[in-house]
């Protein structure tokens, strides 16, 4: 399964299309009420996109945009397996996925932007909170979720939020949401690690074999081969007055009968170990990925005396 959505123009939506599903729409182009594809990412993203248009014997009309007006592009193709190859390298966020066609800037002209929201501060809040339960329940597409925007706050003859404002508030909020949503994966021989604002959430063991990891698509390497571990293995910490000390961002309680006390803080993946004189005196499981960049104790106080 592919991470997109097609939309026909018959006003169907395939969800998580198939390559094979997605070459069956696209050979079956030309007919009436079936001449274009609009293809969307999964989460969509406002002005991202690909499609195509094919009537009756003609070229193929292929178009892609990625965010704002000067990025988009337009490519004439005869052949359907041109556009089947390029829709499917485009799904799979494939390295130079339209190489081979002439692509050409397709010129629209910048929109006019829509006059700011005369709202008042009430009535903001509920429409903002209005569409944030909408798009946390996730079923409303973006066109949906404007059509709710623009139609809310209707009383009368009194139509607040016009279609443009509508779309450029929902699409604001949707990617608030989409960000939020991203959790990146860190993937090493042994481990898949699910990252969240910083945060270990999640390790399982890798099913990925070498190669495979080598093929995954969109993927990039960490700024360092263990970011986890960071640039010291071992780093030193005075124990505190309470019995705790602070390392990667983290509280590691060891106790008060070591305060004062210089350790050595073992820098594992998932746990932090605390040592002194080679006794183990406590261990923390490694819950925040952040960077290690202080390897010596800033200073040393002596409770015992």
């Amino acid at each position: 399964m592919l991470a997109i959505t097609v939309l026909t123009e018959d006003g169907h939506r395939h969800v998580r299309a198939s390559a094979g599903k997605l070459a069956e729409l696209v050979n079956r182009l030309g007919g009436q009420n079936d001449r274009f594809l609009v293809i969307q990412r999964i989460p969509d993203l406002p002005e991202v996109f690909i499609q195509v248009w094919h009537e009756d014997e003609g070229d193929y009309e292929l178009e892609h945009r990625d965010g704002a007006s000067d990025r988009h592009f337009q490519a004439v193709v005869d052949r359907p397996e041109s556009v089947i190859a390029a829709m499917t390298r485009w799904a799979r966020l494939e390295d130079e996925w339209g190489s081979g066609l002439n692509w050409t800037p397709l010129d629209l002209g910048l929109p006019e932007p829509p006059p700011s929201l005369e709202l008042d501060e009430d009535e903001r809040k509920e429409l903002d909170a209005r569409i944030r339960e909408v798009i946390v329940g996730g079923y409303a597409t973006r066109a949906q979720l404007a059509e709710i925007a623009q139609d809310y706050l209707v009383s009368g003859d009194r139509r607040p939020v016009s279609p443009e404002q509508a779309r450029r508030l929902v699409d604001r909020m949707w990617l608030e949401r989409v960000d939020a949503q991203r959790d990146p994966l860190r993937i090493d021989a042994q481990t898949v690690r699910v990252i969240a604002e910083g945060v270990l959430v999640r390790t399982r063991p890798s099913p990925l074999t070498p190669s495979q990891r080598g093929r995954l698509h969109g993927a990039r390497l960490a700024q360092s081969p263990n970011a986890a571990v960071g640039r010291f293995p071992k780093v030193q910490r005075v124990v505190a007055g309470n019995g705790t000390l602070m390392v990667a961002g983290c509280k590691v309680q060891v106790g008060q009968v070591h305060r004062g006390k210089v350790v050595t803080v073992a820098l594992e993946e998932t746990r932090f170990r605390v040592l002194f004189e080679g006794e183990e005196l406590s261990e923390r499981p490694r819950t925040v990925i952040k960077e290690v960049n202080r390897l010596r104790a800033s200073g040393h106080i002596d409770y015992r005396i």
